[in-house]
């Protein structure tokens, strides 16, 4: 089964399209007849991209920096004169500079600025147009689990996913109430997939990690299957294991543990404990 929106002719927007799971993206709906447009920073990742990408189909390449609602609505136009009317977006533009609670500004303003308000700016420009052109749409916004069980250490990476998570869920709420809308959003949640954000200096692919073919490909599944939540494992942590840490980082509220008690001392062996055992 192909979701009837992923169908030859449609056009598909990506933002982070020059590498890794929006590169991968693009090479997926280009194989099903889509035509495909990318936006990331100018330089030549992009431009190798697009000549990538243009052997598969019709591909353009527009240089774009999410953070800014300027360079986004010239996204918009250029795809719009070029291409045609849009029936994807997908919201997938990141990076991953270290932040601390009390780091440089600078970091957390990048952060916040690409990861989550680069999904603010693409869906409130481009989509009030796929909404008024009645027909059928998707809206994928890319999340992290991260945004959703907060591990330590990158704290401003978190905030900014978690951002996306509640973003995409008030979208979808809002589109499904929506008279005559035929849009509907989604929320990417990848598991480890190996790319240039995750490299980290490693020249090969850990084997725990998927890769980004592998991610789309199980995005594909799961928007056929309408899944709203495209919760990804990879090769070391399977659903069954999310699903224990995310009702555990809930419980934090419900039973008032501590902030982040997975990795909490006092709560380390109890967390250990309920992820072995099973519902």
């Amino acid at each position: 089964m192909t979701h009837p929106v992923l169908v030859s002719r449609n056009v598909a927007v990506i933002t982070g399209g020059a590498s890794g799971i929006g590169l991968a993206a693009a090479k997926a709906f280009l194989k099903l007849g889509l035509r495909v447009a990318i936006a990331d920073l100018p330089g030549e990742k992009l431009a190798a991209a697009e000549q990538e990408l243009g052997a598969l189909g019709v591909a353009l390449a527009v240089p774009t920096d999410v953070s800014l609602k300027e360079s986004l609505a010239h996204l918009e136009k250029v795809v719009l004169d070029q291409l045609g009317p849009i029936n994807v977006l997908m919201n997938n533009a990141a990076i991953s500079p270290s932040t601390d609670v009390f780091g440089p500004a600078e970091a957390w303003s990048a952060m916040l600025g690409t990861n989550l308000l680069g999904v603010i700016h693409g869906t409130q420009i481009i989509g009030p147009g796929m909404v008024a052109s009645g027909k059928p749409g998707l809206i994928i916004n890319t999340g992290s689990k991260q945004g959703i069980t907060m591990p330590p250490g990158n704290p401003a990476y978190n905030i900014a996913k978690a951002g996306i998570k509640a973003f995409t869920e008030a979208l979808q709420h809002q589109l499904r109430n929506t008279d005559g809308c035929k849009i509907a959003a989604h929320l990417l949640i990848p598991g480890f997939v190996y790319t240039g954000l995750t490299a980290r200096g490693r020249a090969e692919k850990p084997a725990a990690a998927w890769t980004a073919e592998q991610t789309v490909d199980f995005m594909l599944e799961s928007l056929d299957r309408g899944d709203f939540y495209i919760l990804c494992p990879d090769n070391d942590v399977p659903r069954a294991v999310d699903e224990r840490r995310i009702l555990w980082a809930a419980g934090d509220i419900v039973e008032n543990r501590p902030p982040l008690s997975r990795w909490h001392a006092d709560h380390a062996a109890a967390f250990a404990a309920f992820a072995a055992t099973e519902d």
